[in-house]
């Protein structure tokens, strides 16, 4: 018989105590270091003494450290604890919308030929858009609805894979402004990374304002980070330019979503 209790996806999702451990986890590191059981027993649906128990274990079992009454900190091995669990998660939802739902949702693709309801249609993505063809694909699925070319049409039962590749993300720390910030870049080793990306974000008012210093107003600002991440997927080679406190964090997600990326220094030597 098989033995899953080394695997966080399978101890998570199959024992409600771990759940809530990793739940109490979550709530401590966001509100540390000033923690209110009550509250996160009413989130929780639990009561007052059983957070109270739940983080007298974590602190024995060194995930949490105490500083006095109602005062928490999360460890670094908490944090790996809750990195674990939480990345085994977010593979399991990928799993869950790419392999299971895909076989029930209806997607939506643009049409490239006239097309009739209950058509089989070739599926096939192409600069990061969907399209519908009659032409046989690698993946296919059933009108379900008719449309003329360019239009919207939705196709369900998508069986196959389509095929594409995923892009390249060329990452760039911008120091923050207390470190020279935009002052610090150089606005040729910049141009040089967005000559051919199709797609440039920015985070943080430094590496914005680099960018206009080059005569570039970037595609994304807000949302940029998940911005670039989902172009990626969807084929676009991209730039991100990032301040450099959360550059590291950016790296660990990427390195979670498993894309592939190119780190550039934007400071001269």
């Amino acid at each position: 018989m098989t033995d899953f209790s080394d695997d966080p996806l399978y101890v998570i999702l199959r024992s409600k105590r771990e759940a809530t451990r990793f739940q109490i986890l979550v709530e401590i590191a966001e509100h540390q270091p000033a923690v209110r059981q009550q509250e996160i027993a009413a989130k929780l649906g639990v009561t007052p003494q059983a957070v109270s128990e739940y983080i007298r274990e974590l602190v024995d079992e060194g995930l949490v450290t105490a500083h006095g009454r109602g005062r928490y900190e999360v460890t670094k091995s908490g944090i790996e604890w809750v990195l674990r669990h939480a990345e085994a998660l977010e593979a399991y939802a990928r799993h869950i919308n790419r392999d299971i739902i895909q076989q029930v949702a209806v997607w939506t693709a643009i049409a490239r030929d006239d097309i009739r309801k209950g058509d089989t249609v070739g599926v096939l993505m192409q600069d990061g858009w969907l399209y519908a063809t009659k032409e046989e694909q690698s993946a296919t699925g059933l009108a379900t609805m008719d449309a003329a070319p360019g239009e919207d049409l939705g196709v369900a039962r998508l069986n196959g894979i389509i095929q594409h590749e995923e892009g390249l993300i060329h990452v760039c720390k911008v120091p923050r402004v207390e470190r020279g910030g935009s002052r610090q870049v150089s606005t040729d080793l910049l141009r040089e990374v967005v000559r051919g990306v199709e797609m440039v974000g920015a985070v943080g008012l430094e590496s914005y304002v680099a960018l206009r210093k080059a005569d570039i107003e970037p595609d994304m600002f807000f949302g940029s980070r998940e911005g670039v991440v989902e172009a990626a997927f969807h084929g676009r080679e991209c730039a991100i330019f990032i301040v450099d406190e959360e550059f590291t964090d950016f790296l660990k997600r990427l390195e979670t979503v498993g894309l592939a990326y190119t780190i550039h220094d934007l400071i001269p030597s």
